[in-house]
């Protein structure tokens, strides 16, 4: 039986290059946490986030200020610039790339930055029609919208519902999929078509029972997330039971981790999810023993320098990396490459076949240097599947 349903059919919208819904993949996102305003700070995170696998990056509009920004940080980001020494060593070394990631303004109260925003050259709006204010105000931004190109996304949070939604309702599943329906309501019935609509609670089972609502009521596509899921161990877990559910359903056309640490962090965590579930691919999936007394290495330490070394590697290959040698090619014969440790000396491993024995002390830049190797030695550096 598949892991995931068929993906239930949604309309397609286009946030700049990257297609949501229909038939496109899943696709990652994050948020900076940078101010906008800050210019140079904002443009080093997005491209930390780009480097990362994000496919679309939302930024906070709190003012005008903000808003202007936009314009500056899309120049900077189309600008030319030199691949930096880790990233070189898995492509041609030297190579020039702009970095063509859409980028999504994020609104609240005032319609007048959303305006201002799209003005800059946003790729996408996210707003809550519901705090926008008078129906005038959300039929300009939509006009604007729609002249533009460029889709909105209706955020509806839990914690902000319609004052009576939420006396009639609560603060529930079926409050925030009525609070959604309305908002879709509101700008299809000002023509406006284009839109995403995310329903995110700080707990696992509302969020999942809303987007399964949302579902069979709506044919747009859903951004999927966990709202303030926390730091890393909670945020995660959160995130990887609640997108993850979500996902198996066949329901999400984006999704993006929330966690209280860098955002280039949400990024990895989204891939992972994608890559658990057999959505998609990115970068290498490593896998490692959790060690036990036959361990006569640091496995600890060697397999967080082989993950830091290979963050920017976008290969689609399986690495191994195992504290014993005895059960070590064995237990992961279904790597690609590994290595696994023993008393002063280990060894490297390809498809469960012992190739060499290696001192120690260059395990990992051994490994490193033989996925370089192969990195350079084929053109498939990334496979994107769509369920």
């Amino acid at each position: 039986m598949p892991l995931v349903k068929i993906r239930k059919p949604t309309r397609q919208v286009s946030v700049g290059s990257v297609k949501i819904g229909g038939d496109a993949p899943v696709a990652v996102q994050s948020m900076t946490n940078t101010y906008t305003q800050d210019v140079d700070a904002t443009v080093d995170q997005i491209k930390r986030l780009y480097d990362a696998g994000c496919e679309i990056v939302r930024v906070a509009v709190p003012d005008i200020e903000a808003a202007h920004a936009i314009r500056k940080i899309k120049k900077r980001l189309g600008e030319n610039r030199q691949i930096d020494s880790e990233s070189a060593k898995w492509f041609a070394s030297g190579d020039i790339n702009k970095i063509d990631i859409p980028i999504i303004a994020d609104i609240h109260f005032d319609y007048r930055l959303a305006i201002a925003s799209a003005d800059a050259g946003a790729d996408g709006l996210r707003i809550n029609p519901g705090n926008i204010g008078e129906k005038w105000k959300i039929k300009a931004v939509a006009d604007c919208a729609k002249s533009l190109n460029i889709p909105i996304r209706v955020g509806v949070n839990s914690g902000s519902l319609e004052k009576d939604i939420l006396e009639k309702m609560g603060s529930t599943a079926q409050a925030m999929a009525e609070s959604a329906m309305r908002n879709i309501t509101i700008l299809e019935d000002l023509g406006f078509n284009d839109i995403k609509i995310s329903l995110k609670a700080s707990d696992v089972e509302r969020t999942v029972e809303a987007y399964r609502l949302i579902s069979t009521m709506t044919d747009v596509p859903l951004h999927v997330g966990v709202t303030e899921a926390g730091g890393l161990y909670a945020g995660i877990t959160k995130s990887a039971i609640g997108i993850g559910m979500i996902l198996a359903d066949g329901i999400g056309d984006t999704i993006r981790v929330s966690l209280t640490r860098d955002p280039v962090e949400e990024v990895r965590v989204g891939w992972e999810i994608l890559r658990s579930l057999g959505l998609r691919k990115r970068g290498p999936e490593i896998i490692s023993c959790p060690t036990c007394g036959r361990c006569k290495i640091n496995l600890f330490d060697i397999a967080s320098k082989v993950e830091e070394a290979l963050l920017k590697c976008p290969l689609t290959i399986k690495v191994a990396i195992m504290g014993c040698v005895v059960n070590g090619p064995g237990e992961a014969k279904e790597a690609d490459i590994g290595i696994a440790g023993g008393d002063g000396v280990g060894i490297l491993f390809k498809k469960g076949e012992v190739v060499r024995k290696i001192p120690q002390d260059k395990l990992v830049e051994t490994l490193v240097e033989e996925i370089e190797k192969f990195a350079n030695s084929t053109n498939k550096l990334y496979e994107v599947k769509a369920s």
